[in-house]
């Protein structure tokens, strides 16, 4: 439905999942009467939301073994909404998916912190089991067993489960949260395609964005979740100034044949800032295995439209004396040097092959170099945060909202995961700034886990 009125109550910047979600329950859960969501490019969740670009997973704190119990916690109501969703609409097996999944400790001392985890996190996942290396022999062989049918010599052991949602194709569940959101006839609810906002001005008690197409549209409010745009749109407007950003990509190599039968995660070095290597079952490739991600620093936002956004990250890196205090500050330590080159040459033709196999075989001893392949066109870039006040890099979410209206998100990873929960975070700001109604007790109802 076309909006009629000259300024909407909200527009959005960014269709991925974080922007769709926004955009769902703004239209299922308040009384605001026009929306618009704003996309850069022809069609939703083009970048990092995209299935390729991402691990689908369902990342609810059960395996990921670089959350505490206190983020844990947090991480898994989010993910329940995600669950609850797809359940409400029918959604599984169709856009979720189930999928054995653990996190594996090998050696001593991992196979120790992965029984002490456990301990401690069973009574927020009761449903989480201890798998001894006979037990993965029969229900996640490819761990065990070499390419000549040795089992392993080191000590192994898994945590997980078979019984939870596991995997979602996000990029179709960004399609459905914009469907269900326009199917409310009581809101006009735009969304516009090849619209790439410029710049956004304040006039009055709207805002005013204008666009690279030479249209304009107006609203009293506005929530940027553009990736690592949202953090470019807000230097431009003098806003975050005291983050930087550091852009990281993440590769995958795929195999043609399903090699686990679920996700398997390793431990996370408490001492490397990025994802641990895990394999998981591609729902884009038919369940087919696919290992990663890498880390590769990269000097763009986006990852596969040519070089069109190098400047736009050298204006985000705000590159002075505390970023490079910072990065001094990383490379210092020889783990993360040796990460950091080894993450590089994962890239390169014929030796990234080599490399990546070594790795991958912690968690498959039997992969060989015909077994796996380059994923050419996977993969996406995180934009991750430079704090120049805390002087490090800070993993995670972060948003910017300057208390008039204007809101940025920035949301790498487990940010899919988390976008009806902060979807929620923000549609109780809008209803306040808007001075409207938000539906908290139905929202509950629909999204959120009983207690």
């Amino acid at each position: 439905m076309k909006n009629e009125q000259n300024i909407y109550d909200l527009i959005i910047i960014g269709g991925g999942i974080s922007g769709a979600a926004l955009f769902y329950e703004i239209s299922h859960y308040t009384n605001v009467n026009s929306i618009a969501l704003l996309e850069k490019y022809d069609d939703l969740s083009t970048l990092n939301s995209n299935a390729t670009a991402n691990s689908q997973t369902i990342h609810c704190g059960d395996i990921e073994t670089n959350y505490t119990l206190e983020k844990a916690l947090k991480v898994k109501q989010t993910a329940k909404m995600v669950e609850k969703y797809c359940l409400q609409y029918g959604y599984e097996n169709k856009i979720m998916f189930k999928h054995q999944k653990m996190a594996i400790g090998i050696g001593y001392k991992e196979c120790r912190f992965m029984l002490k985890r456990y301990e401690e996190f069973k009574t927020l996942y009761p449903y989480l089991e201890v798998y001894d290396k006979e037990t993965l022999s029969k229900i996640e062989p490819a761990l065990i067993f070499d390419e000549n049918g040795n089992g392993r010599d080191e000590e192994i052991v898994g945590v997980g489960t078979n019984t939870q949602y596991s995997t979602v194709n996000f990029k179709e569940l960004s399609k459905t949260f914009i469907s269900n959101g326009q199917k409310n006839k009581d809101i006009n609810s735009d969304v516009f395609f090849n619209t790439q906002v410029e710049n956004i001005n304040k006039k009055n008690d709207f805002y005013e964005l204008e666009c690279k197409n030479k249209k304009i549209y107006k609203a009293k409010m506005v929530v940027v979740n553009a990736g690592p745009h949202s953090l470019y749109l807000a230097h431009k407007l003098g806003f975050g100034l005291k983050y930087g950003q550091l852009p990281v990509a993440g590769s995958f190599y795929k195999s043609n044949k399903r090699i686990l039968k679920g996700k398997v995660y390793m431990v996370q070095n408490p001492k490397l800032p990025f994802a641990a290597l895990h394999g998981d079952p591609d729902v884009t490739l038919d369940d087919n295995t696919r290992f990663g991600p890498t880390a590769l620093m990269m000097p763009k936002l986006e990852r596969y439209h040519g070089n069109s956004t190098v400047i736009d990250f050298f204006k985000t890196l705000r590159l002075d004396m505390k970023i490079l205090k910072i990065f001094s500050s990383l490379l210092s330590d020889k783990q993360i040097r040796d990460y950091v080159f080894r993450n590089f040459i994962f890239e390169l033709p014929y030796f990234g092959k080599k490399a990546f196999l070594k790795d991958a075989r912690k968690i498959v001893p039997s992969l060989s170099e015909e077994d796996i392949e380059y994923a050419v066109g996977f993969g996406g870039v995180r934009g991750q945060i430079l704090d120049k006040t805390l002087g490090k890099l800070v993993l995670g979410e972060a948003s910017i909202d300057t208390k008039d209206g204007l809101i940025f998100n920035m949301t790498p990873s487990p940010g899919a995961t988390s976008c009806l929960g902060n979807a929620k975070r923000d549609v109780i700001k809008i209803c306040e700034y808007l001075n409207k109604d938000f539906n908290i007790k139905k929202f509950e109802q629909d999204l959120q886990e009983e207690n």
